[in-house]
């Protein structure tokens, strides 16, 4: 049997490496596929949200990301709204509390955004409890686009239809995974839109009061 040069040995695991990266490439594209589904699959015959079907398209998401799905994701901690607005697609998102201290004053999150899905805008005023809420966000998979007030303000176009006449946070920031956005100030107004392959996004802030949600839109439900 001939030996083998250290050469030709890395060489010929270089070119595998390519080929396998080719095919890789070609299977994962065929095979991983992000499903997007129309507006009303998200709800039940007589109109109601459809929570757990919210949820079930989420987990395709996570797993289209190889995002581990934890058994507190299957519990009741992981929730999905559309805000009591109808319209999930456009404007709705999915969550999960990680932890929420008063005493200690910080707050873990994880946002779930299919592609396209909006969070409404909205800013956290000051309470009995608590300062203004701050935020930062980092996507971990997919990427988002954040609106804040302060720069330079983006075409309408670019604002969801349901927002476009009302939103005060216009101006545009695109995250991509480990790259960082901070809210511009306390009270501010803000927003957050999914990318093309929608969005998994940590969010470090100062305690979550319910409370202190304040929302462009006067009829949402949540």
């Amino acid at each position: 049997m001939s030996k083998i040069s250290r050469r030709e040995l890395m060489g010929g695991l270089a070119a595998g490496a390519a080929l396998a990266a080719v095919g890789g490439s070609v299977q994962a594209q065929g095979e991983n596929t992000l499903k997007t589904y129309p507006n009303e699959h998200f709800y039940k015959s007589d109109g109601t949200f459809d929570a757990d079907t919210a949820k079930a398209v989420f987990y395709e998401m996570m797993e289209y990301h190889n995002y581990p799905i934890v058994p507190r994701l299957r519990g009741e901690e992981f929730w999905a709204t559309d805000f009591g607005l109808g319209n999930y697609t456009e404007v709705g998102m999915g969550g999960i509390f990680w932890l929420n201290l008063l005493e200690e004053n910080y707050f873990g999150h994880e946002i779930f955004l299919l592609p396209g899905q909006m969070i409404p805008e909205h800013s956290h005023v000051k309470t009995a409890i608590a300062e203004p809420k701050r935020e930062s966000w980092q996507p971990r998979h997919g990427w988002v686009y954040t609106y804040g007030e302060e720069g330079d303000p983006v075409a309408a176009e670019r604002i969801p239809p349901m927002h476009r006449d009302v939103a005060k946070a216009r101006v545009e920031a695109k995250l991509m995974p480990g790259e960082i956005g901070h809210m511009g100030g306390p009270e501010q107004w803000h927003w957050m839109k999914g990318g093309d392959e929608g969005g998994i996004v940590t969010e470090y802030a100062t305690y979550h009061d319910g409370d202190a949600l304040r929302f462009t839109l006067t009829d949402i439900k949540f």
